[in-house]
């Protein structure tokens, strides 16, 4: 596979990230973006510029709004396990599949979206925990003298 070929399969080829932010933000406002991917550029005196310069920075930020653009607002078909790994701009999208309407997105719809993570996350914690408390009863080694 040439990088020709590469390049002409992933939306975010040529796109840079001013450009991207305008177009999701045009679509869904920081309103939205901040209730979706819970970054305070969209929240306290959010403005392209301030969230550029922000997401420049920070590589974990950019790659979770390019993530957003792809599978949200392209409405793309979620990536292969292999191509997930990737960052969002090294991803090639398989031929013949072309980017949708935007997914109709809501507050509401946020929010309970919000409150599942934090349900996932406090079964992960508890269990976690539950594993740490059985380590701790189990009697421990000495060290030899």
């Amino acid at each position: 596979m040439s990088n020709e070929i590469n390049y002409k399969n992933n939306p975010l080829h040529g796109v840079s990230l001013k450009s991207l932010l305008i177009e999701i933000e045009d679509y869904y406002g920081f309103d939205i973006l901040f209730a979706y991917l819970n970054l305070n550029c969209f929240k306290t005196n959010p403005s392209i510029d301030s969230s550029v310069k922000f997401l420049k920075k920070a590589e974990w930020a950019r790659q979770k709004v390019e993530i957003f653009y792809l599978y949200q607002y392209k409405n793309l078909p979620r990536a292969s396990d292999e191509q997930f790994a990737l960052p969002p701009r090294e991803r090639i999208i398989p031929e013949g599949l072309s980017p949708k309407e935007p997914k109709y997105l809501s507050l509401e719809d946020a929010e309970r979206l919000r409150e599942k993570r934090i349900n996932k996350a406090g079964e992960k914690k508890y269990r976690s925990s539950d594993s740490w408390a059985s380590q701790r009863n189990k009697p421990r080694r000495r060290r030899p003298e």
